[in-house]
């Protein structure tokens, strides 16, 4: 098949999410130690990471339960909301590997896009924080375009910017249902950057531990892969 398109997932795929929670979560804990109460950094982290669930817990809703889990006061909640959002992109870093594949995928002439669900201007600042703001051809934020992945309707509009048909296009996801699920139903070719706390649900699907891993799964126009 020929490749003309890479299209990937944002969070936990374009960037380690978990690597970037980890840091925020230890100076979240540094920063709000005497409101804690004595709460260990230990049970903090362990409680933060389980409410975060790899970027799928709702923050509003989670830290409002851990506050009450710990008994201390309600507005402590929106502080520590506020404080995480604040200082989420300070901590947004692009690996060298992850640089080096795109840069390398761009060399070969391939088009490139981003399919991320979140909030736009949230989604916007990520990319902006990681350097990425003019590397893709297409960015499609599910908020600006009122639909959500593993709708197929999602990638068909990432295909019709890219100017490529489905099978041209390969697309590169941590999340097995919403990912990797959703790419091959909507006729892309679908491939899973592994993580260890989610199981592959589609069978024969390529599985890659690296970014630059999938240079080796795809080729430029004009080439096969």
């Amino acid at each position: 098949m020929t490749i003309k398109a890479v299209l990937f997932d944002l969070d936990g795929t374009l960037y380690d999410r978990d690597r970037l929670a980890a840091a925020l979560f230890e100076e979240q804990y540094d920063a709000f130690a005497a409101d804690l109460r004595g709460l260990s950094r230990e049970h903090f982290l362990r409680d933060a990471h389980e409410m975060d669930d790899h970027g799928y817990g709702v923050k509003e809703d989670g830290y409002r339960k851990l506050v009450r889990r710990w008994r201390l006061d309600d507005a402590l909640a929106e502080r520590l909301v506020t404080h995480f959002w604040d200082r989420y992109d300070a901590h947004c870093q692009l690996s060298d590997d992850a640089r080096r594949a795109l840069a390398e995928l761009r060399a070969r002439g391939l088009k490139l896009g981003i399919v991320t669900n979140g909030l736009g201007p949230r989604q916007r600042r990520k990319i902006a924080a990681l350097g990425l703001a003019t590397t893709f051809d297409a960015i499609l934020v599910s908020e600006e375009e009122g639909v959500r992945k593993p709708d197929a309707e999602i990638f068909r509009r990432a295909l019709a910017r890219c100017g490529v048909a489905a099978h041209e296009a390969m697309f590169v996801g941590d999340h097995p249902v919403v990912d990797v699920e959703g790419a091959h139903r909507a006729g892309l070719v679908a491939v899973w950057k592994h993580v260890p706390y989610w199981q592959a649900v589609v069978p024969d699907t390529a599985v890659i531990g690296e970014l630059s891993d999938v240079l080796a799964l795809c080729a430029g126009p004009g080439s096969r892969a």
